[in-house]
């Protein structure tokens, strides 16, 4: 049996015995808790304070909760391959006033050894084309 990687907030876990079923990954309780740190409780799925109510969708009869479903329901972005799922930050987090969608400045030479600031370029569309040797 091979195990699957979850990268969940700031979190990798590796787990055996994780069900991925097409668009779904299955998890028992003690896996969802080990892999984000959502603990399902009588109030429904809980970390810290804040508490979600569990749809019994997200449940299957073995009591296995699809993690794809509940984060959907969340807005986070999720991305996979064949032994790794990525779940990404909520999209209301994006909108979090600790966060900035706008690239930090910085100054590099063209062709000629001009320099250009991004900065000098704030509010016009920028293509950034960037490559390496790796």
């Amino acid at each position: 049996m091979s195990a699957t990687v979850i990268l969940y907030d700031e979190r990798q876990t590796t787990l055996p015995g994780v069900t991925a079923s097409g668009d779904s990954l299955w998890l028992d309780t003690a896996q969802m808790a080990a892999a984000t740190g959502w603990k399902l409780e009588s109030a429904g799925l809980c970390r810290g304070d804040a508490c979600v109510a569990l749809d019994p969708a997200w449940q299957d009869d073995a009591g296995r909760i699809d993690l794809t479903a509940f984060a959907g329901y969340m807005g986070q972005p999720i991305t996979r391959d064949a032994q790794a799922w990525a779940f990404g930050a909520s999209v209301s987090a994006l909108h979090d006033a600790r966060f900035s969608l706008d690239a930090p400045d910085f100054s590099l030479p063209d062709i000629d050894g001009v320099m250009h600031s991004l900065s000098d370029y704030r509010g016009q569309k920028v293509f950034l084309y960037s490559w390496g040797s790796y």
